[in-house]
C-alpha cells in the first residue's frame, strides 16, 4: 500500500536537445550526398519556412525542423562573425 503522505514523482527522460551547429552539419553532409547544392537549399529554407527544400534523405528535413530557423540563422552569423575576427 502506499504511502499516503508522500507526493508521487513522476520521471520523465528529456530528449537530448541538439545543438544547431550539429544539425547544420548533418543536413548539409545529406544534401550534398544527395546532390544538391546545400547552400542554396538551406537559404531556401529559413527564407521560406519550406521544410521541403531540406532533403528527407538521412532524417536531414526531420532534424531540422527541431531547430528555430532564428536559431539557424544566429549560429550562421556567429560563426561568419568568429570567422571574420579571426582574419584580423
Amino acid at each position: 500500500m502506499a504511502d499516503m503522505q508522500r507526493t508521487q514523482s513522476f520521471v520523465t527522460v528529456q530528449e537530448k536537445k541538439i545543438e544547431v551547429r550539429e544539425v547544420l552539419e548533418r543536413v548539409y553532409q545529406a544534401l550534398t550526398e544527395k546532390g544538391y547544392n546545400p547552400v542554396n537549399q538551406i537559404v531556401g529554407y529559413i527564407m521560406s519556412g519550406d521544410p521541403t527544400y531540406i532533403t528527407s534523405y538521412a532524417g536531414a528535413r526531420n532534424l531540422i525542423s527541431k531547430v528555430e530557423r532564428d536559431e539557424i540563422l544566429e549560429e550562421l552569423m556567429k560563426v561568419y562573425i568568429e570567422m571574420m575576427q579571426s582574419r584580423y
